[in-house]
This record gives C-alpha cells, structure tokens and sequence, in this order.
C-alpha cells in the first residue's frame, strides 16, 4: 500500500511510520543537539523502554501525558513512548510561565507527566498526578518497577503526587513496545493553542491527522532521507511536532537547535547561518518575526544560508515582497515558500512558492499564501457560509483528512468552528476567523486575521466583521509602504471607554526622513480615502509580541489623548512602546491644537524653510505697493509717533503677505497631515492663505478709495470682509471635524 493512501492498524500512526524507518535504517542518525545524537535504532529502542515505562506509571491507551523537557535529544524519546503506549501527548514548554503551565494540565488533565528533574517541583505542584522524571536517578519503587501514583515523597510542593525517577528504571525493562491497539483514528496530540488573543484551548489531533499533513508536505516539499531539518521552534508550538514528524517519518536527521528562537529573545540572528552551514541543513521553518530578522542580517552581511534547499515561513503575515527580498538574497538554489495553517488543521493548509514569482508595485501590500496541499482544500465563504465568488474577501475555511476533532472540553467552540459543509468533500471544514479571497489565478491571497484587528469576535462569524478588517489591511499595506517603515500593524483599539479607533503603528528605520508621525499621517492621507485613515499613527521601536511571536494586539500602545496639544518631535523609531502612550498624531481623530502645528510648521518644513520662501513674496510686496497704489503709504502728514505705527502695520501686511504666499505654495502637506477629506482640506488651504495675504490689497484699496463711493467699498466689504469670515468659518469646521470612525 502507497502512502498516498491511509493505511490501517499500527502502519497507519505516526509511530509506526517511525518503526518503519527504524527498521529500514537503524544507523542513521535521527535527532542531533550539539554534540548528542540518536540513532533510529536507538531513539526506536529507547522509546519502547519508556513506553513501558510510562504504562506502569498509569498511562492507558487512550489517555494523555504531558511531555516538559527541554531541547535535546529526550524530548523526542518522550514524544515517541507516549504514542508507543497508546496516549497521546500535550506538549508543553517547562520554562512556561506559571500560570500557563497551570491552566493547560488543568484543561489537559494528563495521567502522566514526563519531565525533567529541575523542573519536576514546579509542575507537580500544578495537581496530583504521576511525574516520570527522565533524568533522574531511580529513588521511587524498585528498578523496573513504576512507583504507584501517590507514592513518593511527601509534604512540600510535591504532596502526594508520585515522583517517579525512570534512568535506572527504564533501562532495565525490556525491549519491544507494549501491546497496544493504536490505530489511525486515535488520538495521537493535543496542541494548545490561542491563535492571537484569549486563553489557549486544547486541539484534538489524530495519527491520521498529521499522517495526512505529512503526506502533502512529502509531496510539495520533497521530502528525503539525505535530508537535514534544522528544529528551531518551541515544544509547545504546533510546528515544533511538523518538524520531527516531516524529519522522523522520511529517515532524515532532525537537527535540534540549541538557542529557542522563537522564544530565546537573547538569541542571536546571526548565529543561524554559521548552525546551518556546520550541520549541513538542508530544510528549515521559521516564523514571520526570526525570517524578518535572518533578511535583515543577509542584507547587511552580505551572507547566505549554504546547503539549504527549502526555507519555508509561517506563524503571521508575510508579504510578498519580504518572501520575494529574501528569495532574492538566498538565490534561485532555495526554494522559499510562505505557508498558511492552523493547529486545527495540523499545521499547514496552503502554500505559495516564490520561484518564477514577480513584486512589482503593490507587492509590498498583499500576501500570498496560494495553494491547497495535496490532501487538504481552502474555501472562502461569503456572509452566508457558502463560498464567495473569485475575487470576493470572505472568510477563510479549510478542509481535509488533516482537520482534527475539535477541541478539549469545549464542545460548542467545537460546534462553532468546525462546520458542516455541503460544499465540501468531507461535508466538514473549519472556519479559521481569518481572511482572504480567491484571485482569478486560483491563488489564495491572505488579507487578516480578523481577531487581531478588531479584537475577539465571540460567537459572530469573521464574515460580519470584513469592512472593518479589509479597511485596516488596506491602511497596513499603504503604511509598511513608505520607505522608513520596516514594519507596521493596524488595529482597532478602544483609546476611551465606548469609542473605537483605526490606530497604525509603524516601527521605522531610526533616523530615517520622515518617519514621525504627522509624515506618516500625510502619507496615508495622500493614499487612503478619508474615511479609511486610520486617527493616528503611533511610531514604536518594536511591535509586542506573544510567546509565539505573533502581533500581540492586546499591548499595543494607545494614541496620544484627544486633548493632546500635538506629537512629540523626535527622531524616527521614537515613541511609545508596549504600556505606554505613544506620540501619535491625533489629526484624523479632531484632537491636535493649531497653534501648535502652524508653529511647527507641519511635515516637511521647518521656521527657516518658511521664512525663506516668506522673505521673497514679502519683499516683492514692498516694492509693488508704491506702483499698484500711488500714495496709499505716504505718512508725510502724519505726526510722529503715530507714523512709526503705521509704517510697522505696512511692514506686517507684506509679511503677512509673503507667509500666505508661502502657505499656498508649501502648506498643503500640513493641512492633509491631519485626515480631513479632501474638499475641506482644499477650502481650509485656500481659507487660511486669504487670511494671511489679504491684509495688504486689502488696506492699500481701502486707503485709495473714495469713502462715498459705494459700489466700490460694496464691493471691498464682500471681497475682503465677507470672504475673511467665510474664511474663519472654514478654519473652524476644518479644526472641529471628526471621522465617522472617532463617533462610533
């Protein structure tokens, strides 16, 4: 039978696969960490040894064993005994934090947990349940023999939970897994997860499940058993279980990393390629935040990432032009692949390949996932859970023989998430919350996903909330656009109790030209339909992120407050960070003062710069005034001091006048800063040019008219004084306005 196909009994579980290989080579190295390493034929026979182990401790076919080790080789010994006596495992990060550690054995409830010593009281203490410590010499029952759950030590963080220590004891049970009937459709792990916001949730996941996962990432991957997987995730993550099953069930070597990049913030970038080039990797995943990183350091140094033949990225959204820039850095030898999954589904569901692909203008805007794996299938479903028409954002749903069950203990999130579908094959597929559409080239463009926009959407569907999501992917593209920015989130956050707003945040190049906040307004606002900006752009020098690496939407910084007199000068890259308020401009949500940014003097130009282009049309004024108006300024009858008066009045109308000539010319990149539509903004930019520059036409024709001529004063008084309260009037709208969004 092909592995196409699913086969049955043992044969068809993720153990099996590995028993397989083990046979056909059991010299080959499996797992390597530093200078450790496993043979199949040894990680096979050690793991039937814990296995048998793991039952005497109390772990039934059927049951689950939570699996705490840290990187190394017995992570993967652990993994494999749970599913050699018939359980499933719960993988779990021991450097967690208590309170995670905590809700998931609690949602979890493993029979068993498998850890190490150092971290033993720590997750005993989480309940009673039987602890099976690897590395710890045997202290609990005879050797060969499991201590019976509640004996053990006593009192303190341990209570009567039984500690038992499996060095001694494992090595002396015999070979051969324990007699268990396991077959395809039994569980074989649950991951928890939390995708972007709440609690992590516990996913049901089957040996069929990742067994079918596997089958599509052979295919598309080209998987072999002359290839090296680096492993660069956290145990706790669902790709930390892709990479030891693509590796293990091919007869590849899996490569452990030593530094958690995902996690290990300390972790330095530019130690990857050296691990890659040392240990000859040839395949690696990476998630959105570590392959922005490796880019960044490929561009600077000039380096590459030898012997790798496929890189692929996941976790976020990656846009075409980061996938399209580091497939230019790593050359046409590596296939770079962005893909697209959920727990849910095992993993990965879509993928788009770079090769033969071309940016081009937008590309910095859309991110392309594009094709089903073989076996799995994608759907785009419109307001009526059927699937939308080409072209057409809806929600994205995902199917196949990878979707799991559903969810631990929580069977109306199971209820609402995973869905029957006529449509479908399967008649089943899951809503993922997130997305997308469809283009006419079948490729499946990704847009957001809708939980890290507008926050947690309950019982609604995504669909409902499209508008809003696509309005804020839209602002995202145009903003991670400009030419500072390196990277950049949009969201919906609640900057006071009732009132949402559509706030970017941009982490920009540090000193880089016009990387503040009011030039990034005006740059949406030349770009965005009024109703589309977002009210503020808030500079930071890193987004928040999860423990996964993901946009953590919950610490995003809130915008400077309505009553805010104006942003923060600074350089680029400055500004708020996670828990505090940033410097953003409030110009889109009505709260900056005038004065402050006319003394500013606004994007793009300094006092100097205005004065320069004042100076000019001020001069020009003076030399005029005598020619256009004979004798408007002839103060020889006019005693001292009042004439000093009046010759300090002429000198503010020419300058006056040359400021509103500067300001016609050289203010509209102020006026548009602040995400008024455009016809205000127009009316305001001429409004404010009137007040400054009438002043001096104004007087000199009042000065030279005859007072009892009164169609020409008539006319005087509705050119310059009716117009110049029009004028305020505008000004007052234009200062008054809010977006419809800021009333929501």
């Amino acid at each position: 039978m092909g592995w196409d196909a699913e086969p049955a009994g043992r044969a068809g579980t993720l153990h099996g696969r590995f028993e397989e290989q083990a046979r056909q080579t059991p010299d080959a190295v499996a797992v390597r960490c530093g200078a450790r390493e496993l043979t199949y034929g040894e990680l096979d026979a050690r793991a039937d040894r814990l296995a048998r182990h793991l039952a005497a401790a109390g772990l039934e076919p059927g049951g689950r064993a939570a699996v705490a080790l840290g990187r190394g080789t017995e992570v993967f010994v652990a993994l494999l005994a749970v599913l050699k006596a018939g359980g499933a495992y719960v993988p779990l990060e021991p450097g967690a934090p208590d309170p995670l550690l905590r809700h998931v054995l609690a949602e979890a409830d493993p029979a068993v947990v498998v850890t190490e010593e150092s971290h033993r009281v720590r997750l005993t203490d989480a309940g009673g349940r039987a602890v099976v410590c690897v590395d710890a010499p045997a202290g609990t029952g005879e050797a060969g023999e499991a201590a019976p759950v509640g004996a053990g030590e006593k009192g303190g963080a341990v209570g009567a939970v039984g500690a038992v220590a499996a060095t001694e004891a494992v090595t002396a049970l015999p070979t051969g897994p324990p007699v268990v009937a396991t077959g395809p459709d039994d569980l074989a792990c649950v991951f928890f997860t939390s995708g972007s916001t709440g609690l992590p949730r516990g996913v049901l996941i089957e040996h069929r499940n990742l067994l079918a996962a596997y089958r599509g990432w052979r295919s598309v991957y080209g998987l072999r058993a002359s290839d090296r997987i680096l492993q660069t995730a956290s145990l706790e993550f669902d790709v930390f279980t892709a990479d030891w099953v693509r590796a293990l069930c091919t007869g590849a070597t899996l490569v452990v990393a030593p530094r958690n990049l995902t996690l290990d913030r300390s972790a330095d970038i530019a130690d990857l390629p050296a691990l890659v080039a040392a240990e000859g990797i040839t395949v690696l995943e990476l998630n959105v935040r570590t392959a922005r990183r490796l880019r960044a350091h490929l561009a600077a140094s000039g380096g590459a990432l030898t012997g790798v033949r496929l890189l692929t990225v996941g976790a976020e959204k990656w846009y075409l032009d980061e996938q399209l820039g580091l497939q230019g850095l790593l050359g046409a030898g590596v296939r770079v692949l962005n893909v697209y999954g959920l727990a849910e589904a095992s993993v990965d569901s879509s993928y788009f390949d770079a090769a033969g692909a071309t940016g081009g203008e937008g590309s910095e805007r859309v991110s392309l996932v594009g094709r089903p794996f073989p076996g799995a299938r994608v759907h785009v479903l419109g307001p009526d859970g059927e699937p939308a028409p080409s072209g057409t954002v809806g929600e994205i749903a995902v199917a196949g023989a990878g979707l799991g069950r559903g969810y631990l203990n929580r069977p109306e999130e199971t209820d609402r998430r995973f869905r029957p579908a006529a449509f479908d094959p399967d008649g089943r597929v899951l809503l993922t919350g997130d997305l997308g559409r469809i283009r006419a080239d079948g490729v499946l463009e990704f847009t957001a996903r809708a939980e890290a926009v507008v926050g947690p959407v309950d019982s609604a569907r995504a669909a409902a909330v499209v508008e809003r999501v696509t309005t804020a992917a839209a602002a995202e593209g145009v903003l991670r656009s400009h030419p500072a920015v390196r990277e950049a989130a949009v969201a919906e956050v609640e900057p006071e109790p009732g009132r949402r707003a559509l706030v970017g945040y941009a982490v920009t190049d540090p000193g880089a030209e016009g990387a503040d906040a009011w030039s990034l307004s005006a740059y949406l606002t030349k770009r965005l339909p009024a109703g589309d900006l977002p009210t503020a752009v808030v500079p930071l020098s890193a987004l928040p992120r999860t423990r996964a690496g993901k946009l953590d939407r919950g610490s995003l910084p809130l915008p400077a407050p309505r009553d805010s007199t104006g942003p923060r000068a600074g350089k680029a890259g400055a500004g708020g960070s996670a828990g505090h308020k940033g410097a953003g401009f409030k110009g889109a949500g009505g709260g900056t003062g005038s004065a402050r940014a006319a003394g500013a003097g606004g994007p793009g130009l300094s006092g100097c710069g205005w004065l320069l282009i004042a100076l000019p049309f001020a001069f020009a004024a003076w030399l005029l005034t005598d020619s256009l108006w004979p004798g408007s300024t002839d103060l020889s009858r006019v005693p001292d001091p009042f004439a000093s008066y009046f010759d300090a009045l002429y000198i503010a109308e020419w300058l006056s006048f040359g400021l509103g000539a500067a300001f016609l010319l050289a203010g509209w990149p102020m006026l548009t800063a602040h995400g008024r539509p455009r016809g205000l903004t127009l009316a305001t930019h001429l409004s404010v040019f009137w007040l400054l520059a009438s002043w001096w036409p104004q007087d000199n024709l009042y000065r030279t008219s005859s007072p009892v001529d009164w169609s020409r004063q008539s006319l005087l008084v509705y050119v310059f004084n009716v117009a110049l309260m029009i004028a305020a009037v505008v000004v007052v709208r234009f200062l008054a306005w809010h977006p419809p969004s800021a009333r929501r």
